[in-house]
């Protein structure tokens, strides 16, 4: 049953202005852009939100203070191309990633590698390449020296640390205890002496407790944790530390009730242990980590209403996209209690009619949900769906081959 009066926005929406009633991106309103694109769904993605959030960070930060991109988040080679002119560095989980990360025109020094599982092959790929490789285990140290005696080349090295503490309020958990990623704290002192007697050139450390926090008083305490393990670990070393990758963790608002993050204290926490790293590991540099900070906002999904069902006195907007092609707003890249993402009506922003529906995909299961029992703008067919937040862990995080439908497109705007 329609109502009469404006929908609730999410304040994600007000990312993006608003044209004649139509969501705008880059100054683009919806439906051109879709017409411009030339079919739905599709992902779009915004320089102009890209930019702003750097900007913001580099207020935040105290000068000196390396921002990297990790481009796990969204590897689409023309945003990762864009990034590489706006951050310090990039940071990428596969060798795929590295030749997108390549071909962006960042530095090869600014490029680092990590992942557990790491393949000979990756390895060589690094080290031909010229870029960092975060080690995760001793098999990896020694097949970096081995293809360092074999080529000739120098293998640039950082020891990921596995921390004995967790990041407190993470959505994932990626240090601390038993854990797949990084080498157990107490033990990178006898592999920072394998290094050393191997010849490889150690660089520094690198530390991810965690992601998607929005309190910024856990991301200060692991912050200092990590860095103070970092400081200890350091004795150990072969060399002079160079940097200090204290990853990142930083989180962005999907839900009603969940507030932004606040960068004053991570500013100045940071401002604080970079003073300290100047008189106790002369020489070296901060570097956080960000993926989802910097690119999850400036992202829309967009897919067209083709049908409209009624069942049994609930509403459904039968959409051309669905889950697989944004599994994370479907409910199941992680959620324990499904809840909604921010939602639109795209072009239909100002509209005063609404109504109570649930959006779903075209795919042949329940789990195909975008919106569940949602007050949207009433739509009608044709009309464009969009899903906000969705500028990090999308596309690629989708099981896009599922039930063989057409691919999305991606544009960067």
């Amino acid at each position: 049953m329609s109502e009469t009066r404006a929908a609730p926005r999410h304040a994600a929406m007000n990312q993006f202005s608003v044209v004649d009633g139509e969501l705008a991106i880059g100054g683009m309103p919806l439906s051109r852009l879709a017409a411009r694109v030339g079919q739905t769904p599709f992902y779009a993605y915004c320089r102009r939100a890209l930019t702003g959030r750097v900007a913001e960070l580099r207020a935040a930060l105290p000068p000196g203070v390396q921002l990297h991109y990790a481009m796990k988040a969204n590897p689409m080679p023309a945003l990762v191309g864009f990034m590489a002119g706006q951050v310090d560095g990039l940071d990428v989980a596969s060798g795929r990633e590295l030749r997108v990360a390549l071909d962006s025109g960042m530095a090869p020094a600014e490029i680092s590698l990590a992942g557990p599982g790491k393949s000979e092959a990756e390895l060589e790929q690094a080290v031909a390449a010229g870029v960092l490789l975060n080690v995760e285990s001793a098999r990896e140290v020694r097949l970096l020296a081995d293809i360092s005696d074999r080529t000739g080349w120098s293998a640039r090295v950082a020891v990921r640390i596995n921390p004995d503490f967790e990041l407190k309020s993470s959505g994932m958990k990626m240090g601390g205890g038993p854990k797949q990623f990084g080498v157990d704290a107490e033990l990178v002192p006898a592999l920072l002496a394998e290094i050393g007697e191997l010849g490889l050139a150690f660089e520094g450390f690198h530390l991810y407790a965690g992601s998607q926090n929005l309190r910024a008083e856990a991301i200060v305490e692991a912050q200092r944790k990590s860095f103070d393990l970092c400081i200890r670990l350091a004795d150990a070393a072969p060399s002079p530390v160079k940097t200090f990758n204290l990853g990142g963790g930083f989180g962005i608002p999907y839900f009603p009730g969940e507030n932004r993050l606040d960068l004053a204290p991570v500013g100045a926490n940071l401002a604080q242990l970079q003073a300290e790293a100047s008189t106790r590991a002369p020489g070296s540099a901060l570097v956080i980590e960000l993926g989802r900070y910097l690119v999850g906002e400036a992202g829309i999904y967009v897919c067209k209403v083709v049908d409209r069902k009624v069942s049994r006195g609930h509403t459904f907007l039968v959409t051309d996209g669905g889950m697989h092609h944004h599994l994370a707003a479907s409910g199941n890249f992680g959620q324990v209690i499904r809840k909604n993402y921010p939602v639109a009506i795209g072009n239909r922003m100002d509209s005063m009619e609404h109504e109570t529906v649930s959006a779903v995909g075209p795919l042949c299961t329940p789990l195909d949900l975008l919106a569940d029992k949602m007050e949207l703008p009433t739509a009608k067919e044709g009309d464009l769906l969009v899903v906000f937040q969705s500028g990090a862990y999308g596309m690629s995080a989708s099981p896009r081959d599922f039930l063989s439908h057409p691919q999305p497109l991606e544009v960067l705007v």
